[in-house]
């Protein structure tokens, strides 16, 4: 369910809208329990979706760092081989 909950902060290029909207609803759902909510309950999902998103974008701008920028592709190919370790019997990728 939290597939899409990444490390944003500190990469080159920044982490886009899309990056951080997708991590604010699958933050929303895991705590709501919800995939989809109930027309009842959409408002209020919607709601949480947007303001998690603004906080979590607050929170990337202000964080500071020494470190350089990482590499999305560098990250993307040792998450990938520390995957093929863990689950040696699926095919990564």
């Amino acid at each position: 369910m939290c597939r899409n909950i990444r490390t944003l902060f500190n990469f080159d290029p920044p982490a886009t809208e899309d990056e951080i909207g997708a991590a604010a609803l699958q933050f929303v759902r895991k705590l709501s329990g919800f995939n989809k909510p109930s027309r009842a309950n959409e408002a209020a999902f919607e709601r949480a979706v947007q303001d998690t998103a603004a906080v979590a974008r607050e929170l990337i701008r202000s964080l500071k760092t020494d470190a350089g920028p990482r590499n999305r592709e560098h990250e993307a190919v040792k998450a990938r081989a520390r995957a093929r370790k863990r689950f040696p019997d699926r095919q990564a990728g």
